[in-house]
């Protein structure tokens, strides 16, 4: 490939919000539109994205068939003594990287840990599309923005949110287009509640002050976590398959293609 692959960074400081089944979810869901897909984890303690790709491997193995699977490259963190020397080599590592898979790709989707590191922070520099999954609620939110416990009203952009306004001065600085950034509201209520507007209240308020866009992300279900173990996602089931169709997977389905179009990335019309 002549052209950049599309980078799609999974970032978020916290854990559990669900970065690396939005990841796995998202790489099945462009690799069935017909594109060559390369991954990267910078979780380097708990590889959650790789693991569960590993587990689709063996799953594919166990039953003899092949699965779609990205291509993958495992990056170390850099032992330079100095931080600013670390820093420097771990960024040239993951722009080697990106270029590597660029070679083939026409996507690549970077997961990333719940802590900053000089890896993670060189990913969001380099995010084309910075997904940010969020569990919703205002526990969580903090991720975002301060909130004023009395009012209800944003105070201010959390460390998180100043770290992505660095990363698009950064790439503004070297010529780059702008990072498109969405954040997910992940494991939404089925039923409305005082909460869940609240959080879309101050959710909107914080999105038009710093720049992101709200979509819609994945419910609270127990087949996500059930398929981690063999590696499928929900796209992968099928009405013949070992695992009966219910009307809640449809319906989870549904999210996923809904997320998919909601990322609005190029050449991506229709997950099927």
């Amino acid at each position: 490939m002549n052209q950049h692959a599309h980078v799609i960074v999974l970032g978020n400081e916290k854990g559990g919000a669900g970065k690396s089944t939005v990841a796995m979810h998202l790489f099945v869901a462009l690799a069935r539109a017909g594109h060559a897909v390369g991954t990267l984890d910078l979780d380097l303690r708990q590889q959650s994205l790789f693991r569960y790709l590993d587990n689709r491997e063996a799953h594919g193995a166990r039953l003899g068939v092949a699965l779609r699977m990205p291509r993958r490259i495992r990056i170390q963190a850099s032992d330079a003594p100095l931080r600013d020397e670390a820093a420097a080599a771990d960024s040239a590592r993951l722009d080697g990287a990106i270029d590597e898979l660029s070679r083939d790709c026409a996507f690549v989707i970077i997961d990333t840990p719940g802590a900053v590191t000089a890896l993670s922070e060189a990913a969001h520099i380099a995010a084309d599309t910075l997904v940010t999954p969020i569990n919703d609620s205002l526990i969580d939110f903090d991720l975002l923005g301060r909130v004023d416990p009395v009012s209800g009203k944003v105070k201010g952009p959390s460390i998180y949110s100043e770290m992505v306004w660095s990363a698009r001065q950064r790439r503004a600085a070297q010529g780059r287009e702008p990072i498109d950034w969405v954040v997910l509201r992940n494991r939404l209520a089925m039923l409305e509640s005082r909460n869940k507007r609240r959080v879309g209240t101050v959710m909107a308020d914080l999105a038009k002050r710093i720049g992101f866009r709200v979509a819609p992300g994945f419910s609270e279900r127990v087949i996500f976590r059930e398929l981690f173990l063999n590696g499928l996602t929900l796209l992968d089931l099928k009405q013949d398959g070992p695992i009966t169709i219910t009307m809640s997977h449809v319906a989870a389905r549904q999210e996923v293609r809904d997320m998919v179009k909601a990322l609005s990335l190029p050449g991506v019309e229709q997950v099927g």
